[in-house]
């Protein structure tokens, strides 16, 4: 069974915005709201590194245990989703990420103002902003091709099958400290 999961190589992130402009536009989150944003480590410092920061999909999700109300699903393949018709907007979950993921949007559009105080997060660009749903209530979901990742110009951002993309993170490392080490 495949699972997807998230990877930020830093040493590679730029903080073009490519992939907050990417996440936004196919997502059609409002202005204001962001899925992911990137985040500056030791600024003006030697070693300075930015690193894109949204949901990481964790493998146990404490926003997911801290959700009063089940507004909060795993997926089989490991995504992190809400629906957005339960959550109440309480916050417990924002307060139970380690990395900021939920939003509470409070500026929307008024064509979105069902979504006011609603908590919104990155699906793995399974879910849009506006979510739909079938006639059974379900959630509709795309096919996880997160466009944070498609559309990193430094290939930074990594997404996907946890094998595959390990597999490229430990690739990437291995030939770093071999430049490093034996200064190829």
């Amino acid at each position: 069974m495949v699972i997807y999961k998230f990877l930020q190589d830093v040493e590679r992130c730029i903080d073009c915005g490519g992939c907050f402009a990417a996440c936004k536009d196919y997502n059609g989150v409002p202005e204001g709201i962001s899925r992911i944003r990137v985040v500056k480590v030791g600024e003006g410092k030697p070693g300075e590194r930015f690193v894109a920061i949204g949901c990481m999909h964790c493998t146990n999700p404490p926003c997911l245990r801290a959700c009063p109300v089940k507004a909060i699903f795993k997926t089989a393949e490991g995504i992190v989703l809400n629906d957005k018709d339960k959550c109440i907007g309480c916050g417990y979950c924002g307060w139970a990420c380690p990395f900021g993921a939920p939003k509470y949007p409070h500026e929307v559009p008024e064509e979105l103002r069902e979504y006011r105080g609603i908590m919104d997060k990155c699906t793995f660009c399974t879910v849009p902003f506006k979510q739909e749903k079938d006639a059974a209530g379900n959630l509709i979901l795309r096919e996880p091709k997160p466009r944070c990742v498609s559309f990193c110009a430094t290939k930074a951002r990594l997404g996907g099958d946890v094998t595959e993309i390990t597999k490229i993170y430990t690739a990437r490392r291995a030939g770093r400290l071999v430049r490093t080490q034996v200064g190829v």
